[in-house]
């Protein structure tokens, strides 16, 4: 699943980077208001770049499951008020 994410993310920052690279060096030369319009989009997308990397998917461990040490889990469900002081 990991690898799924950094592909679409590099995908997007790809697509980023290709339109500021075309607005000032090829859009400006016809139409400075498209060139600004393709900045505009290009700046919207590593926001979501960023939300499509690191959502969780549904293979992935999340913060708050067990992490297997019985003592660690006792300390944290302690912790977050799920259980008791023994």
């Amino acid at each position: 699943m990991y690898a799924r994410r950094r592909h679409a993310y590099f995908l997007l920052m790809g697509v980023c980077v290709g339109l500021f690279v075309l607005a000032w060096g090829v859009v400006r030369l016809w139409s400075v208001p498209a060139a600004v319009a393709m900045c505009l989009v290009a700046m919207v997308i590593p926001p979501v770049a960023a939300m499509v990397a690191n959502r969780r998917g549904p293979d992935d461990r999340w913060w708050d499951d067990p992490s297997g040490d019985p003592q660690s889990d006792e300390w944290w469900d302690e912790l977050d008020g799920k259980k008791g002081p023994r």
